[in-house]
């Protein structure tokens, strides 16, 4: 009897802890999903207001080419056209992929694939280091560098949205280079056996067979790479010029969603129609974010199928 009593005992204090556990782990995630709810309502309502309070037209906020709150344009409409900011943000974080992820790849492979003790042992901190750089410390070689550089070759300013992806390549290529040496070590062996055992080469076991079934998580890579891109904004402020315009070219001086947000957020008005706008742009930003993560999503349930 006594054994017994003291088994359930046992049961009862473990049952306690189970359950303890359980409130304590669905608290954190209500905590979480509450902050991600909050986040979502405060940005949503400040940059909504825009069009619901100050009367500015949607389609006129997207498409507009001219950017200065606090004028009033020839139809007595306030110049709040977000258009050069939007495609700044898309052609600096695209260009910066497209460098990003060959690079990515091919350092992979050889992290991977070609010398794999050696590649992972040198090769392995130096992307790990890279993560680890503050934002600033890009932006002012990008600054020193890379816009003296622009400005050599193409001629102008130096300042443009080429600056700003070079500047972007070299951030994001840790993130997406890591996810990818992830994806290639997910590979499973007897892929790499069999394609051996028919009579592949070591290269064409890598591009026929080891990269063509990484391909998703190679894409997801990428597109993480961008969503990391498309978020960022000191470093890209440092060098792209920060005009508000429509780009007409790489090297001209352009302007990005984080870059305008930066500038301005801190020198408007609480409730005012120039601080609503900003917030408008912020409300973009977070919606990109949530279609980043959407496609990250998609491509890795294929990747699964």
């Amino acid at each position: 009897m006594d054994e017994i009593r003291e088994s359930l005992l046992k049961q009862s204090k473990a049952s306690r802890k189970d359950q303890f556990g359980r409130a304590i782990s669905f608290s954190a995630l209500a905590l979480i999903v509450i902050v991600v709810i909050s986040i979502f309502y405060f940005v949503a309502s400040k940059g909504l207001a825009t069009f619901f309070s100050d009367g500015v037209n949607l389609w006129g906020f997207l498409t507009g080419s001219e950017w200065a709150p606090s004028q009033v344009g020839d139809n007595g409409k306030p110049l709040v056209g977000a258009a050069p900011m939007i495609i700044g943000s898309f052609l600096v974080t695209l260009l910066a992929a497209l460098i990003a992820t060959p690079f990515a790849i091919g350092t992979a492979v050889f992290m991977t694939e070609i010398s794999p003790k050696r590649g992972a042992k040198i090769l392995g901190p130096v992307t790990e280091l890279l993560v680890g750089i503050p934002s600033v410390v890009y932006g002012f070689i990008g600054l020193s560098v890379i816009v003296p550089f622009m400005r050599a070759v193409f001629g102008g300013s130096g300042f443009g949205i080429l600056s700003g992806a070079m500047v972007l390549f070299v951030m994001i290529l840790p993130t997406v280079t890591s996810m990818t040496v992830d994806t290639l070590r997910a590979v499973p062996r007897h892929y790499r056996e069999s394609a051996l055992a028919l009579g592949a080469t070591r290269w064409q076991m890598i591009y026929k067979v080891i990269l063509r079934g990484a391909t998703p998580g190679i894409l997801t890579a990428s597109v993480f790479g961008m969503a990391r891109a498309f978020g960022e904004a000191l470093a890209v402020q440092m060098v792209i010029g920060n005009a508000a315009l429509m780009p007409h070219n790489l090297t001209s001086p352009a302007s990005t969603l984080t870059s305008v947000l930066t500038q301005g957020i801190g020198n408007t008005v609480m409730g005012s129609l120039e601080n609503n706008a900003l917030w408008s742009l912020a409300l973009i930003l977070l919606l990109m974010s949530l279609v980043f993560n959407l496609a990250i999503r998609a491509i890795a349930k294929k990747g699964a199928m």
